[in-house]
């Protein structure tokens, strides 16, 4: 276990923190690109708010609104545009984890002289992973994706079918200003497609990172914990503030680094949902409900005493006349219980999906990220058949 971490966000947490953002962000602009989704920050009032607190602190406001849910390539062009034309030297992020992830590209490619998909990987010889960007502050509204306090961003093309994603230290925003207040008002299923996704983001790395971790496991293991015990409080009563506040905060620590610092981990469930995504325009974190127990039965295989002790430390199973799988099978099968009871779908028939493009898929999955047999990373490795079988099994 060998790594090198820093993460230079300054995270300032807790209800009513809004108010802030003008003080926070004079200090990095004056006239600020103000990103924003389809309307809700301003059907709930939050947009308002927001605007006040920075032209309470001398900061005018520019508005690049209309983000869609996996954002384009084209609305990033268009943020970008905007920011050179009227000369926007902060861009701030108020939404969910499709407007921060199109915000720091647009602070990139507000700098960049080419094309911003140039910086996106899609197997391209020259990828054009971003030095500089604008300063960013992020404002979430969702507990998801975690994007507040990391440095990547997922970007699609509408054009290529491609669903892929940037890493790069400019990235990271420069404040994150997360209010479990603004969270209120998410509806039931995206409150549960983001308990799925904050979920992922941890077993990623726990089922697919290197042996010899055990302070990162339990790590892993409590955001796990974290989310299953508050998550359901937060869908069943959406104006419970300390459920918000818990599930927002695992939400932050499920994918700021900290959980998988050194455990060289990667992404194979993510790949695939990003390549059905890409197709089918789906919300991400239903996605990952789909594929993710699909994907732990094929690895579960491979390494059933890793997901046996899955099935002992977060569901209390007992090992008792079982083997490491059949334990495991057992744990996989609870926690697709676990989505399932919170309004997430765990079957592509639930989302539209049939058979008819898996190669496609599973080609897809692989453009960017493979190893040197073409392989998806992960353990196991997954060829595309393997993909194509794990998708077969989520039908």
């Amino acid at each position: 276990m060998n790594f090198e971490f820093h993460n230079p966000t300054h995270i300032i947490f807790g209800a009513g923190t809004l108010s802030k953002l003008g003080k926070v962000a004079s200090a990095y602009g004056k006239k600020a690109l103000l990103v924003t989704g389809g309307g809700s920050v301003k059907r709930s009032g939050v947009f308002d708010r927001a605007v006040s607190s920075l032209k309470g602190a001398g900061v005018s406001v520019i508005e690049c609104s209309g983000v869609e849910p996996n954002p384009r390539i084209i609305s990033v062009k268009r943020g970008a545009q905007i920011a050179r034309a009227d000369g926007c030297d902060v861009v701030i992020a108020l939404g969910g984890g499709s407007t921060m992830d199109a915000s720091k590209v647009i602070a990139a490619a507000a700098l960049y002289d080419g094309d911003p998909w140039d910086m996106i990987g899609h197997g391209q010889e020259n990828w054009a992973v971003p030095t500089r960007a604008l300063p960013i502050i992020t404002v979430p509204t969702l507990a998801a994706t975690g994007s507040e306090m990391n440095s990547g961003a997922v970007i699609s093309n509408d054009d290529a079918k491609v669903k892929s994603f940037v890493m790069a230290d400019c990235l990271f925003s420069k404040v994150a200003l997360v209010d479990p207040e603004l969270t209120l008002t998410v509806p039931k299923d995206q409150t549960a497609y983001g308990v799925c996704d904050i979920i992922t983001h941890v077993t990623e790395g726990y089922f697919n990172g290197i042996d010899g971790t055990p302070i990162q496991d339990r790590f892993a293991e409590g955001v796990i914990l974290t989310a299953m015990d508050w998550g359901p409080k937060a869908v069943a009563d959406g104006n419970d503030l300390e459920a918000r506040t818990q599930v927002q905060w695992a939400s932050v620590v499920a994918l700021n680094g900290w959980v998988q610092v050194g455990t060289d981990y990667g992404f194979p469930v993510h790949m695939i949902e990003h390549a059905l995504s890409a197709h089918h325009d789906i919300t991400h974190g239903a996605g990952l409900a789909v594929v993710n127990p699909a994907w732990m039965r094929f690895a579960a295989k491979a390494r059933p005493e890793r997901f046996a002790q899955f099935a002992r430390r977060i569901f209390g199973l007992s090992a008792a006349n079982k083997d490491d799988l059949s334990l495991a099978m057992e744990g996989i099968d609870r926690f697709e219980e676990f989505l399932r009871s919170i309004g997430c779908p765990t079957r592509l028939s639930e989302l539209g999906i049939c058979d008819g493009l898996f190669a496609r898929y599973a080609e897809d999955a692989v453009l960017v990220v493979h190893d040197e047999n073409g392989n998806l990373p992960g353990r196991p490795p997954m060829s595309k058949a393997d993909i194509v079988g794990v998708l077969r099994s989520a039908l």
